[in-house]
């Protein structure tokens, strides 16, 4: 088994540059942290490298070949947490695949807080999206924040970038596309009826929805509220990805 004893360590220090997007791009992998997070990755068979501290066991899903012992300082200097890091993995970005045709499908359009994007992800796996699409100034789905956010979901839908609008298109020709939005034609979402496939799109933080891409989408949806015009966007995602899957499996039992 592998030890690692000083920072300066060629290994660590290429690692430790996964901290930016731009490097995890270059190097097609990224850090993990936590045991449930490595776990959920080696099931996934994303798990590439596990990094421990030394005189701490390892997890029973770890396979030894991949093992690394290091003493804190290296182990520290691979986490983005103060200090404390105990369980750190190198996974792989997944070779992600369009499914051939999803029926429920959420699509992001700038949604760039990753706590928020991440959370969207897990909310997405819990209420059965099989396909999510980002626009190109969505927050990292494979950043330390947002993974954390997502608890391991991201192993378990495809997360792609795309051009929404041709996205959009594409989607219409087989199901209703509901842009959550406050306009003056927006249907409340407790007066909505839908049977079979859908799709929703969320938008950024401050600006919602691109106005264009709203008006490309079949409906807009609002959730209807006793005070506040509107929600943290992964609450009210959330929210929707819920009533839409209950009325479809309502309507449709």
């Amino acid at each position: 088994m592998k030890r690692i004893e000083s920072t300066q360590n060629a290994m660590i220090k290429e690692l430790a540059k996964l901290h930016r997007k731009k490097e995890r791009d270059r190097q097609n992998r990224y850090l993990i942290e936590g045991e449930h997070m490595l776990q959920e990755a080696a099931q996934a068979g994303a798990l590439q490298e596990i990094f421990f501290l030394e005189g701490e066991p390892l997890p029973d899903f770890a396979d030894r070949h991949m093992a690394v012992e290091c003493i804190a300082p290296v182990l520290n200097r691979l986490s983005l947490l103060d200090s404390g890091a105990r369980l750190i993995g190198v996974a792989s970005l997944p070779d992600q695949k369009l499914p051939e045709k999803p029926d429920r499908v959420l699509l992001l359009d700038g949604v760039q807080d990753p706590g928020n994007l991440g959370t969207l992800i897990r909310s997405a796996v819990g209420f059965g999206i099989q396909l999510v699409l980002c626009s190109g100034d969505c927050a990292d789905p494979f950043g330390p924040k947002a993974l954390q956010s997502s608890q391991g979901a991201v192993f378990h839908v495809p997360v792609i970038r795309c051009r929404l609008s041709a996205a959009v298109e594409e989607l219409k020709t087989r199901m209703p596309v509901f842009a959550a939005a406050l306009h003056h034609d927006s249907i409340s979402l407790s007066s909505l009826r839908i049977s079979g496939p859908w799709a929703l799109v969320l938008g950024n933080e401050g600006q919602g929805i691109r106005e264009a891409l709203i008006h490309q989408c079949t409906e807009t949806v609002y959730i209807e509220m006793d005070a506040f015009e509107s929600l943290n966007v992964a609450v009210a995602g959330s929210i929707l990805m819920y009533c839409l899957r209950y009325r479809t499996e309502r309507d449709n039992p």
